[in-house]
């Protein structure tokens, strides 16, 4: 037993919009004794309608998929101590990671079914949703390093006078050199990530983890998808381990090297 996983995935009047991972209890130790989580996974997928389940969009998926890895990251925990946390970057990494299963073919014909007759996902269209991944990548990619630097910028000045939020934004935009098409993902007045979602001069961290789970998922990928050696190195040294040791590491000794840019410039088309 590793505990329990509550779902609550359609949303409902007065229900809070978005998809997260939370929990009623922690994994900790209390002397000889282990105390197991209870993990939640709430989302607002689209809901079945008369006779007709649930049909997840690609992005619905994904979501599903993602917060199903932060609740196996909460689940595998092995660690004394719940207080301990971990880096950012490294918080994401198991929920990302997931997100690489849900559209590879091998998996895809475990799931991707039609609701009706059964068939599995032509494999045209399963090629067209993996090319699709690519579409805008250099655009999105260079909006959000702008809403990092943004963040970076609040973070970073050195008075305390009353700042006109228009004018300092314009600056950090000008500063950057982006073209007139690309701006920050976000405006500074509703970035709340960077206000009140801790993630003050860290949300940075996204390219980080996306970095890590890239560079991770090759493992996988050259052991195979569901090799069992590769999923243990995985569960021992990444998601069991929590914040009992430096995180990278736990991460090296998963890997074997430090992780390299290189695959996820490879997943977004960039090279």
């Amino acid at each position: 037993h590793v505990g329990i996983l509550y779902t609550d995935y359609f949303p409902r009047p007065g229900k809070q919009a978005g998809a997260w991972c939370g929990g009623f209890r922690s994994q900790e130790r209390r002397g000889e004794t282990m105390i197991t989580p209870l993990v939640t996974n709430v989302g607002n997928f689209s809901k079945p309608a008369g006779d007709t389940p649930a049909l997840l969009s690609p992005d619905e998926v994904r979501t599903l998929f993602h917060e199903f890895g932060h609740a196996l990251n909460a689940l595998l925990q092995n660690q004394t101590y719940r207080t301990l946390s971990v880096p950012v970057d490294f918080v994401e990494l198991p929920s990302q990671i997931m997100e690489n299963w849900a559209f590879e073919p091998e998996v895809l014909r475990l799931y991707a079914r039609h609701y009706a007759t059964g068939e599995v996902l032509p494999t045209a269209l399963a090629e067209k949703i993996t090319r699709s991944d690519k579409f805008n990548q250099g655009f999105m990619t260079v909006e959000y390093l702008a809403a990092s630097i943004l963040d970076m910028d609040w973070h970073t000045l050195s008075k305390t006078e009353p700042v006109d939020a228009n004018s300092f934004e314009k600056q950090s935009i000008q500063k950057m050199r982006l073209i007139p098409e690309i701006v920050s993902r976000y405006r500074s007045p509703y970035f709340a990530h960077i206000w009140s979602s801790g993630y003050s001069a860290g949300y940075y961290s996204y390219i980080w983890a996306a970095v890590l789970d890239a560079d991770a998922f090759e493992a996988f990928k050259e052991h195979g998808l569901f090799d069992r050696a590769t999923a243990k190195a995985f569960e021992e040294y990444v998601l069991a381990k929590g914040a009992t040791d430096e995180a990278m590491k736990q991460y090296v000794k998963f890997r074997g090297k430090k992780p390299a840019i290189e695959p996820l410039l490879k997943r977004r088309g960039l090279m």
